[in-house]
């Protein structure tokens, strides 16, 4: 069998980036996409084939959307953290991201949510950032390029270790759909051209296929794109793929 496990992560950062940043209106409004229409069609989608995602959440929607939070919480996704209002990390002090960090986790807490897993912001990481999680208990993370396949991270002046879930700019909605303005059937072939090489590819063994895609609400969720989506999943599905939330998967490298 070339079974290849998939993982459909969601960056939910809203407009909590334009609001650090003190955006005008319309770049703000672009955020506010992501809970009016984002989320609701992701969830839709994720129901319809019977999938359960992983959501990593900015701290500030946590506080500004909790119902939204909730919804995503009772439908069964895990969910993860992503800072506080997406900020970048390498650019803060220590005790600066210590307690961005417990902030953002507490506000999770809140809401009966216990984080194991986080993605930096910008996938920019300090060099505390995995310290920090680690040391709050967390078990994964998804911010390195170094590898196409989950691995065990020695965290640097921790006794834990963290699994590592890759990921890659190809990988991302907001790289191909916003930043370069692909086309919906040039999206979908390059997701598919990585999904059918990881079913392939003979460097990797079974169960360790692992075909990490990074969407975003406020950009999947548009209509032409989250077909997309849609199509993907049932190609992926046609080829028996496996679908988990990052923490289950996590878990056997861990054990």
């Amino acid at each position: 069998m070339k079974n290849v496990e998939v993982c459909l992560t969601f960056d939910l950062d809203a407009e909590s980036a334009q609001i650090r940043r003190e955006d005008e209106p319309v770049k703000v409004s672009k955020g506010q996409f992501a809970i009016q229409r984002g989320v609701p069609r992701i969830l839709e989608l994720l129901e319809k084939y019977n999938i359960k995602g992983t959501f990593f959440v900015c701290g500030w929607v946590v506080d500004k959307y909790p119902g939204t939070i909730a919804t995503i919480r009772d439908a069964g996704h895990e969910i993860g953290a992503h800072g506080y209002l997406h900020e970048e990390l390498d650019k803060l002090e220590f005790n600066e991201e210590v307690v961005i960090h417990e902030h953002t986790d507490k506000l999770l807490e809140e809401l009966d949510i216990s984080v194991k897993g986080f993605r930096a912001p910008y996938w920019k990481l300090s060099k505390n950032t995995l310290t920090i999680i680690a040391e709050m208990g967390y078990r994964y993370d998804s911010s390195f390029m170094d590898e196409d396949r989950p691995y065990i991270y020695s965290v640097p002046e921790s006794p834990r270790n963290l699994v590592e879930f890759p990921v890659e700019w190809f990988m991302d909605d907001w790289i191909l759909f916003e930043t370069h303005q692909k086309s919906p059937t040039e999206v979908f072939d390059i997701w598919k051209s990585q999904f059918d090489a990881l079913m392939e590819m003979e460097d990797l063994k079974d169960g360790k296929k692992v075909y990490t895609l990074t969407c975003h609400p406020s950009c999947i969720g548009h209509a032409y794109r989250i077909t997309v989506l849609d199509r993907l999943i049932r190609y992926m599905k046609s080829k028996q793929a496996r679908f988990h939330m990052m923490y289950d998967l996590a878990v056997d490298y861990l054990l």
